[in-house]
């Protein structure tokens, strides 16, 4: 068993309080034995409706900024691996990236990603201030299990996970900052448990919580049981999860080898 820890936090629009709070929970879930700290979409600042691309596009940081590196410096005095986001520093002029990123126990940047599909629905509109990834991914392998990383809106869009699943993904890891509204939560909790029992395996979705937010920080087994849900709490949980259970759900419920890719193709109309 490995103790994974799930940060849920209110996110603050100045990016120097946020990080502090960050660097305290890092901290905190290492004290408690963590392996893996996890954190929400967003975290590096809130940003209102109010504020302009240009003026987001001026906070933002490249991957190697002082505020990703705060964070390898934090992973390494406290040997935890981290996995947080950022507004990253984009080719396009007032567009940024939403980028979420893997640092080892020794303080590390292992992996990042950047997230593909932008929350352009139910009255949103991401693309008018962020600029879409262009690639997934690949799972990075870490003491926790192989690792898939995606960001919130992602989940809806089942092809990512199972691309990361057959990929060799034993877990996902899915910042998000989940949007309240009509059917919302459900929405969220139902796509977090479906995507775990349709590639067998864990989903780690920690989640923004306070301003426009729903929180239900949430951490779903292969077989689709909830092991933790934050629901409105601002703060640190912790669960224990096991390599030994994805691997006998995928042997039970193989549906990764029972898939018929002879055939799956797009239907001629």
């Amino acid at each position: 068993m490995t103790k994974v820890a799930v940060v849920q936090i209110k996110a603050d629009t100045d990016k120097k309080n946020n990080l502090k709070k960050i660097l305290k929970y890092i901290s905190q879930a290492a004290s408690k034995g963590s392996s893996l700290c996890t954190f929400p979409e967003f975290m590096m600042c809130y940003t209102p409706s109010s504020q302009s691309a240009k003026e987001l596009a001026s906070i933002a940081e490249k991957i190697n900024g002082e505020f990703v590196l705060s964070i390898c410096e934090a992973a390494k005095q406290n040997s935890i691996q981290v996995v947080g986001t950022l507004y990253e520093k984009s080719p396009k002029p007032n567009r940024v990236y939403d980028t979420s990123f893997l640092i080892d126990k020794n303080g590390k940047l292992i992996s990042k990603y950047r997230k593909i599909h932008l929350y352009d629905a139910l009255g949103f509109k991401e693309s008018a201030k962020l600029y879409p990834g262009s690639s997934i991914t690949k799972p990075v392998k870490t003491s926790v299990g192989k690792m898939g990383m995606m960001i919130c809106y992602d989940l809806r869009f089942p092809e990512m996970s199972r691309i990361l699943a057959t990929s060799g993904s034993e877990v996902l890891v899915v910042p998000s900052a989940w949007v309240k509204g009509k059917m919302k939560e459900e929405h969220w909790l139902t796509i977090n448990k479906t995507r775990a029992i349709e590639n067998g395996c864990y989903v780690i979705s920690p989640d923004q919580v306070g301003n426009i937010y729903c929180g239900r920080s949430i951490v779903v087994d292969p077989y689709g049981k909830i092991l933790l849900d934050m629901k409105q709490k601002e703060g640190i949980g912790f669960v224990d999860i096991s390599l030994d259970e994805v691997k006998q759900v995928r042997q039970k419920l193989p549906l990764l080898q029972n898939r018929r890719t002879d055939i799956y193709t797009n239907l001629k109309i």
